[in-house]
């Protein structure tokens, strides 16, 4: 069977990230769709806005045929680990392709890039350094040194989907994985696009601002089962996932913690966490509290993320000890539908690391950070809402999708 992996975050899943999935596997001829997607928080250091397992759901109405998480010690950080992470986890699998979104949209650009900047690695570091020097923050710097280096290229290294495209093609020649790269370019909405000017295409961060409104509906830029799902969830669940319901937790864990705690802090680096420290009781909402740390050096995303790690109490050690190994040791089943099914029961001789399809006494360790994620995730629901989703990691997964008869089998 013919695999194509994709990396995601559906946060939520919208007609963009349909017809991804759709070109993905049209581009490769593929039988089966491998959906590596984040759990609880993202990369770009925020929280979903729904939770991992309605996405799971939503991820194989669209056709993915396997979720595997991607663990929180990768979804929350810099391009290069997340890309890495998810291509561990492909490459672990057997999947033939990857296939990502891309503002370029033509592969063999990335090739010529990549080749060029292996010949030239010594000067872009030299000038990464020179940049960072400068108090420019690392991406800025990074993206700028390949632009000065590569004046040649015709991949322009500014766009962030573009960028991640480089690090998964790059992981898949540090993996010598047989794994072949594809690219499908971006329609209609750019990555970061707040405004909704396609009919039917909109960014995810279009959408989440869609839906903090009142009036405005999600309608004609999503599946109708995306929509019905994060209504069937706020119905439930009361609420919706964004910064601002965490913003008292995180007070809380800065003004109770002592200094040498929050240096321990997984990108606690230079005093950021005393920046954050002298900015939070001076803020009313998240949106004041980023706007007064965000600095030159020091991205909104950078920030958000080490937000997310005090949230969720992520220390240096936990995620050195977890990174230490070269590739994710294991992989976490959410979902699959029946061809899933069939590609995993045919491939499980040749994959060498645990699948995991409930948590256990023998694996509760490994995916602890996980764990603590959807603790810290569930902490702004009410005590029977918390106790239901907790409930989920342990008793919910694999999620299991009758693509045929389109329904779920569990769920």
């Amino acid at each position: 069977m013919r695999s194509v992996g994709v990396v995601v975050e559906y946060n939520p899943l919208h007609n963009g990230h349909v017809f991804h999935l759709n070109s993905s596997k049209e581009a490769t001829n593929a039988d089966v769709v491998i959906a590596v997607m984040s759990g609880q928080f993202l990369q770009r250091g925020e929280p979903a806005v729904v939770p991992k397992h309605v996405r799971t759901k939503l991820a194989l109405q669209a056709g993915a045929d396997l979720v595997i998480e991607l663990p929180y010690s990768y979804s929350t950080q810099h391009a290069s680990i997340f890309a890495k992470g998810a291509i561990s986890i492909l490459d672990s699998l057997k999947s033939d392709f990857v296939c990502f979104g891309s503002e370029d949209g033509n592969i063999e650009t990335f090739n010529v890039l990549i080749h060029q900047k292996k010949l030239l690695t010594s000067s872009i570091n030299s000038t990464i350094r020179t940049f960072l020097d400068e108090g420019m923050s690392y991406p800025a710097a990074y993206s700028k040194a390949l632009q000065q280096n590569l004046e040649t290229s015709k991949l322009d290294v500014s766009l962030p989907n573009n960028i991640l495209g480089i690090h998964y093609l790059e992981a898949i020649e540090h993996f010598e994985s047989k794994m072949e790269g594809k690219t499908i370019k971006r329609i209609a909405a750019n990555y970061h696009d707040e405004e909704t000017t396609h009919q039917s295409i909109a960014s995810a961060t279009a959408i989440r601002k869609l839906l903090k409104g009142e009036d405005q509906s999600i309608s004609n830029f999503v599946p109708s089962f995306t929509k019905n799902s994060i209504e069937d969830y706020l119905n439930e669940f009361e609420t919706l996932h964004s910064w601002n319901n965490y913003l008292p937790f995180l007070k809380y864990k800065l003004l109770t913690s002592k200094n040498k705690e929050l240096e321990s802090i997984y990108e606690a680096v230079e005093g950021l966490e005393r920046r954050v420290f002298n900015s939070i009781l001076n803020c009313n909402n998240f949106e004041e509290l980023m706007t007064s740390i965000k600095t030159k050096r020091y991205t909104w995303t950078r920030i958000q993320r080490l937000l997310t790690h005090l949230l969720t109490n992520t220390s240096k050690n936990e995620i050195s000890s977890i990174l230490e190994f070269d590739r994710v040791p294991y992989i976490r089943l959410l979902g699959m539908s029946s061809i899933g099914k069939t590609y995993l029961n045919r491939q499980k001789k040749q994959i060498d690391i645990p699948i995991y399809t409930t948590i256990n006494q023998q694996n509760q360790l490994a995916l602890s950070t996980d764990l603590k994620a959807t603790y810290a995730y569930s902490s702004i629901l009410s005590l029977e809402n918390q106790q239901k989703l907790i409930k989920t990691e342990y008793s919910l997964y694999p999620i299991i999708y009758d693509e045929d008869a389109k329904n779920f089998i569990r769920a």
